[in-house]
């Protein structure tokens, strides 16, 4: 089983190749059990490596420093954070058949939520709002961003406007355009003070993980997190928290009418740029952007 290739520059990542980089770097787990994931995303190939690890290649291996900042990232992060994070074991070397650096992480346990099976949304919203209190919190020093993903949820939102807008007509008859433009104008409209604090920025299903009660015990994936707008830690509203319980995480982080407001229109940017871009390729994550927009447009005004 290989990843499903969306892109024509994906690279060709199968068990094969992932058994020769382990065991020629790291022959002390080269005997292990080897299994894809298939998790949909967009950035990682995942293997779990035995029952304890995983090796993570980028699905477009760069030469930059990624995963050496991701690395440092995560163990900087973690003494603040009340759930477990990833934790990068080891760093394998570009070889001639995977040109990029690639990680072995530590596996963290849970499944991901369901927006339509959640066993405990109030205790999960109670779980998510000190996750991101918690990473408010956060006093460290922040470094320029330096690659695509760092610089995307840091911007402002009036750059955001020109890629939602073709988004949204380009979706015209999937979704309802008239409906998504008034709701984004409005987000696009609300002030913002400039105000930045530690933020995730991706807190959607496929990077948390819960229990079996259904509490949350890990949080994946910290490639965009930095500092920028408090609206870009609202995205467990409309990804996943019914309504119900929507009024008890706004007010654990004391969110004004403003935030969101910008939060509610940085989720439906950027579920429409996935469906846009990814609704004939990973129709997992197309669902979860096209569940987003409905709740987006479901909120009360």
């Amino acid at each position: 089983m290989s990843p499903r290739k969306m892109d024509a520059d994906q690279a060709d990542i199968d068990t094969p190749l992932v058994r020769e980089l382990v065991a020629a770097q790291f022959p002390q787990w080269a005997a292990l059990p080897l299994e894809p994931v298939d998790s949909g995303g967009l950035v990682n190939a995942i293997y779990r490596l035995g029952t304890d690890l995983s090796v993570r290649l980028l699905l477009r291996p760069s030469n930059t420093d990624i995963v050496q900042r991701e690395q440092a990232k995560l163990a900087a992060l973690a003494p603040f954070l009340p759930v477990a994070i990833p934790s990068v074991e080891a760093i394998g070397s570009p070889t001639e058949a995977f040109p990029g650096e690639w990680s072995v992480h530590r596996w963290l346990t849970g499944t991901h939520p369901s927006p339509d099976a959640l066993v405990d949304p109030r205790g999960l919203a109670t779980d998510l709002a000190a996750f991101v209190d918690a990473f408010r919190q956060i006093d460290l020093p922040d470094r320029p961003p330096v690659y695509l993903g760092e610089r995307r949820t840091r911007a402002l939102m009036v750059s955001m406007d020109s890629p939602t807008r073709e988004a949204i007509s380009e979706l015209d008859g999937l979704i309802d355009t008239r409906a998504v433009l008034a709701s984004w104008e409005e987000s696009l409209a609300a002030p913002y003070d400039g105000r930045e604090v530690w933020v995730h920025s991706d807190l959607t299903p496929s990077n948390l993980l819960v229990s079996a009660e259904g509490r949350l015990t890990a949080v994946l994936d910290f490639e965009t997190c930095g500092v920028g707008d408090p609206a870009c830690d609202m995205f467990p509203v409309w990804y996943l928290l019914p309504a119900k319980v929507h009024d008890e995480f706004r007010t654990a982080l004391d969110v004004d009418d403003a935030t969101w407001l910008r939060g509610r229109g940085r989720v439906l940017s950027q579920a429409l740029i996935v469906l846009r871009y990814h609704k004939d390729t990973n129709p997992a994550i197309a669902s979860y952007a096209l569940h987003a927009i409905g709740k987006v447009l479901a909120a009360p005004r």
